[in-house]
């Protein structure tokens, strides 16, 4: 039922993140005005992520899967019943959005670990990230595109009964929702001290500590991306709504096969280089657009960039879960997730001063760049000898 939690709400999510900014787009002309839709989407990434970590530890995790989809709920009916739109209302709408995408991304990793044995957990994680994937970023932005042709309340209200329907199905989810050990809340801990194990545990591993900090560049590089094709798709592409969700929908294609893949992947050139070919496949999304306004070739680039993402997220998951224990779960995977989707928000502000500046195709070559450089540490780092044996990597 988690997977089915996992692809109900993402599908809708990915209706959302492309309907908000496309709606901006009506509003403005304005890169900066655009790009701050989808920074609202990102921000609570960057400014809730720790303080929701500790909730994740101490509180049923069932019931913060319920909050967040109350919290999606809220966010879309407003603009979904007929609302004068404004973007000052998107913006506020994508803050709450953001809000519970934190609070169920955090919960729902944590979930795995409880659910889950050791053996499984490649598994669990390709079927949690192929559904967050190929839900969000392929038929989410396909079918947001089919919708906001037959109208914008339409898209709005579909997305509603989406999220609606994700909730109701968490009712036939069985298990345990508790972390192990909540030591540290049951002791009187302060807030600010559980935040504190958790980051701790992440630093003072070197393989996680550089994983995240990569994580940090791609998702840099992602967010900036996800906020700038909307009006260049628009404006230097010449494509509708139609034709801007089948382009974003190749990155779901890509990460469909990177799900399909991913342990065959693994099994023919080892998890390193799996891990490899996202840094590539992200270097090719980024800069596939800088080169040509050729959809093809932009389409093949956010191909590469989806499956690339796919693989990464299976194995890092996999890796994080064999590294840190259950009552750290909510608290570490909220600290790797601020340093690499707390990027995203700030991403996609700079890539809006930047396209302002000096143009979209020479934004997207930074970010191609920026990529590239990222190969470095990884090489350094993520040797086959730390990935045998993490634990003594510290």
């Amino acid at each position: 039922m988690l997977v089915v939690f996992t692809a109900a709400s993402n599908l809708a999510d990915g209706v959302i993140k492309m309907t908000l900014p496309l709606l901006a787009t009506q509003l403005t002309h304005s890169p900066a005005q655009v790009t701050a839709v989808s920074l609202a989407l990102m921000l609570p990434w960057l400014l809730t992520a720790l303080h929701i970590g500790v909730l994740v530890d101490r509180l049923d995790r069932r019931r913060l899967l319920w909050a967040a989809s109350a919290l999606r709920l809220a966010a879309v009916a407003w603009p979904a019943s007929g609302g004068r739109l404004s973007l000052t209302g998107l913006i506020a709408a994508g803050v709450v959005l953001g809000v519970a995408d934190v609070l169920a991304g955090t919960t729902g990793s944590a979930l795995v670990v409880a659910a889950v044995p050791p053996a499984g957990r490649e598994k669990a994680n390709t079927w949690m990230a192929g559904a967050e994937t190929v839900c969000q970023e392929f038929t989410g932005p396909f079918l947001g595109g089919l919708l906001l042709a037959a109208g914008t309340g339409f898209a709005l209200g579909a997305t509603w009964v989406t999220y609606a329907l994700s909730a109701l199905s968490l009712f036939l989810l069985a298990g345990r929702f508790k972390a192990r050990h909540p030591e540290a809340a049951a002791a009187g801990t302060s807030v600010h001290a559980e935040i504190g194990e958790g980051l701790r545990h992440l630093w003072q591993q070197t393989l996680l500590r550089t994983m995240a900090l990569i994580l940090t560049v791609l998702c840099t590089v992602w967010g900036a991306w996800l906020a700038l094709i909307p009006l260049y798709a628009q404006q230097d592409m010449g494509l509708d709504a139609r034709g801007y969700g089948i382009l974003l929908s190749a990155l779901g294609v890509g990460g469909l096969v990177g799900a399909l893949t991913v342990t065959w992947i693994n099994r023919l050139i080892g998890v390193r280089w799996a891990l490899l070919l996202d840094l590539v496949g992200t270097a090719a999304m980024a800069g596939a657009p800088a080169l040509t306004v050729n959809v093809w070739a932009v389409a093949a680039g956010a191909f590469l960039g989806g499956m690339g993402g796919t693989l990464w997220t299976v194995n890092a998951r996999t890796i994080a879960q064999r590294l840190v224990p259950d009552r750290l779960q909510g608290r570490y995977n909220a600290a790797s997730r601020l340093l690499s989707w707390g990027a995203m928000p700030l991403g996609a502000g700079l890539v809006g001063l930047l396209a302002q500046v000096a143009g979209s195709r020479t934004a997207f070559g930074v970010l191609a760049v920026g990529t590239l450089v990222s190969l470095i540490p990884f090489l350094r780092v993520v040797t086959p000898a730390a990935l045998r044996d993490p634990a003594s990597d510290t």
